[in-house]
């Protein structure tokens, strides 16, 4: 195996993916372009999956349960072992932010194509994130470190100011936060916010965060390789459209953000990168209030699902590039780029999730597909790992296709995603397209105005249909 002489890291074969579904295959796509052999792990009811099909090699893992299988560490480096791997790639979710998962990777001789686990340890957990965020100099909501008790969390929402934002301190997809507007409530929700972390992050910290009635939600996409001097800022994605504080809709670029926001926060972040030495991709998410100003919330320490808006509107193929940064290679940029200044995006991306559920309880449902057809044509991108004959299985999530959409202007870009929603078919199970449809021809999405209660204003199909325009 050779090894890169300006790094001293060896250079990347064979990458296992420690993940399924269309992440996988991104990862594939990406791996099969940088001539790197693939291998795909797999859960037993995963075994007929595309993402089995289409690596290299294969290796079961495990049951259905993602605690037997996906998340099991054991079997995912016994697997790496049996094949041959010298990298893993733990995709979105499941193990990706798992800083134990990483340093086993070290520990075996295998590269984790993601940040270090000391880069994990500082930014993954929310309230050691907050902190790190204030010591960087990036703005920050009035909040708190984790609570002892009810009674300090009481305290300390009354000097912040109801209403506050409970959150569990190792939460992530929107799940473990709870919105208080009362000291009442506030005592009422808090025994069962610590159980909810608990049950469902086996951590049970909480910690408040003053809460924004009707916030934008804006993040900012950063490559870094520290050996090679880049902290990459590849401007901001708006992901304002949630159900459940799970995102739906994302775009890049946000129409909220000026030339000045961007260029003023991505310097921030570029010097906070630097100063932490952050390597590989990752994520800082803000909130945006009605005043024009972000507050750091969190940093996501992985690729994003959103990830491909960003990529289309760069021309930076951000898992290509991840491979390479941890390969001890230099990413590889358009050629108007330079080190260290922010990339200005060029032309607009949308990206709607499409996922298995009933459009308006988003309910999970899986089951068998008995026909699809994807969109094409200019300006379409599908990310999926689905086929006609495929069951969906109800023991992960429930995404099943990213649509993403690229147009000079967003008007064009809207324009071809109410075009691909309204060619996709996918018979045999529900899957949330109307919502989306309605989504896209609501004037206020239309025209911008949105916010992470978004889709509160647009009600139930029939509420709000004065209210829509197509």
């Amino acid at each position: 195996m050779s090894r890169d002489i300006s790094s001293g890291r060896q250079r990347i074969r064979k990458v296992l993916i420690a993940n399924r579904g269309e992440i996988a295959l991104r990862v594939i796509r990406a791996c099969r372009e940088l001539g790197i052999e693939t291998v795909a792990v797999h859960s037993e009811v995963d075994a007929a999956a595309l993402h089995v099909r289409f690596a290299d090699s294969a290796v079961c893992i495990g049951p259905a349960k993602s605690a037997a299988s996906y998340l099991n560490m054991p079997a995912i480096i016994a697997a790496a072992e049996i094949s041959g791997a010298d990298a893993v790639h733990p995709g979105y979710g499941f193990l990706s932010e798992n800083a134990e998962f990483a340093d086993i990777c070290r520990q075996c001789g295998l590269t984790f194509i993601g940040p270090t686990p000391e880069d994990m340890k500082k930014w993954g957990g929310k309230v050691p994130a907050r902190t790190l965020a204030r010591e960087l100099g990036i703005p920050l909501l009035p909040g708190t470190q984790v609570l002892a008790d009810v009674d300090e969390a009481v305290r300390e929402a009354v000097k912040i100011g109801f209403p506050v934002i409970l959150k569990a301190s190792a939460g992530g997809g929107g799940r473990g936060m709870k919105i208080v507007r009362s000291e009442g409530e506030l005592r009422r929700v808090f025994p069962q916010a610590k159980a909810e972390a608990l049950a469902g992050f086996k951590n049970g910290d909480l910690y408040l965060e003053r809460y924004v009635e009707e916030p934008r939600h804006i993040e900012f996409q950063v490559l870094c390789a520290p050996e090679l001097g880049i902290q990459m800022v590849l401007g901001e994605r708006e992901c304002s459209i949630q159900r459940r504080h799970q995102k739906l809709v994302e775009e890049a670029p946000s129409v909220a953000m000026t030339d000045e926001m961007r260029a003023d926060m991505g310097a921030t972040i570029a010097r906070a990168m630097k100063q932490t030495g952050y390597t590989s991709a990752g994520t800082l998410e803000f909130l945006l209030d009605e005043r024009g100003n972000l507050y750091f919330m969190e940093m996501n320490t992985r690729i994003q699902v959103e990830h491909p808006v960003t990529e289309l509107v760069t021309g930076i193929d951000l898992v290509a590039e991840q491979i390479r940064v941890a390969g001890g290679e230099a990413p590889q940029f358009p050629t108007s780029f330079e080190a260290g200044r922010l990339l200005r995006p060029r032309g607009h991306a949308l990206e709607c999730r499409i996922n298995a559920e009933d459009p308006e309880t988003y309910a999970p449902w899986p089951g068998l597909i008995t026909e699809y057809h994807p969109p094409g044509g200019a300006g379409v991108r599908v990310d999926g790992g689905i086929f006609s004959g495929w069951r969906v299985p109800g023991d992960y999530d429930s995404l099943l296709v990213k649509l993403i959409t690229y147009g000079r202007t967003r008007e064009e870009s809207i324009r071809r995603m109410k075009r691909a929603l309204g060619e996709t078919v996918i018979a045999g199970i529900r899957t949330n397209i109307p919502l989306h449809q309605r989504i896209l021809a609501s004037p206020d999405f239309v025209a911008g105005r949105l916010s992470t209660r978004f889709l509160e204003r647009l009600g139930k199909p029939g509420e709000s249909e004065a209210a829509i325009s197509s």
